[in-house]
């Protein structure tokens, strides 16, 4: 079946992905890709609530795809793709963290939370080979600029766009006013744009980054 013919505008999102499972069991692996391309963001998202460390989790979220890969002739449909997904990278990072001897935090996020969860920054899914340089060389900076902060403003800007705690539970966490939260975070988020300016001066960049 032509690809093309899979994703329409009159499918619902819960039916191109039944599509695209079932021609990729038969061994179709542009339905594959597709599926890689509509939820790569997402899964790298979920995967950071656990793993940090930029690189280490475009590892990470790799590995989740080929376990997806292997696993695919088992899924029957029985949940949405994406729970079922969802599990298998939350999964996977617990197993790494396991593997690297360290402490497993922030693993309670919820399937219908983590479906429109990728972090702070988001890119829509489809994207051109180009596009996908792009928001890689975004994510990387952004990522390599909060690295790079004081650590009270990575603390604020971590627990606010990657836990996603409100600016009340950020003050009781970091025992500080919410005045004090808002000027961190306004400050962290500062950085990261003008990190991100040279990048943002490319036109085509521009046209493809979504903040």
């Amino acid at each position: 079946m032509n690809n093309k013919q899979v994703v329409n505008k009159d499918m619902s999102e819960k039916e191109i992905d039944l599509e695209l499972v079932k021609q990729a069991q038969k061994g179709d692996i542009k339905a594959f890709e597709l599926l890689v391309q509509r939820y790569q963001q997402k899964v790298g998202g979920v995967v950071s609530k656990l793993i940090k460390d930029f690189h280490e989790n475009q590892d990470v979220t790799q590995e989740v795809f080929i376990k997806v890969f292997k696993a695919l002739p088992k899924f029957r449909g029985d949940s949405a793709f994406y729970t079922w997904i969802y599990r298998i990278a939350i999964n996977t990072a617990k197993n790494h963290l396991v593997a690297k001897g360290r402490r497993i935090q922030n693993s309670d996020i919820e399937p219908s939370e983590a479906e429109s969860y990728a972090g702070g920054y988001e890119k829509q899914n489809f994207d051109t080979p180009d596009q996908e340089y792009q928001r890689q060389e975004v994510e990387k900076v952004v990522h390599d600029s909060i690295d790079g902060l004081p650590d009270d403003l990575k603390q604020a800007i971590i627990l606010r766009e990657v836990d996603g705690l409100s600016y009340e539970e950020i003050a009781e966490k970091m025992d500080c006013p919410i005045g004090t939260v808002r000027s961190r975070i306004f400050r962290a988020r500062d950085a990261v744009d003008n990190a991100l300016k040279p990048l943002l001066n490319n036109t085509q960049m521009r046209e493809n980054y979504v903040r």
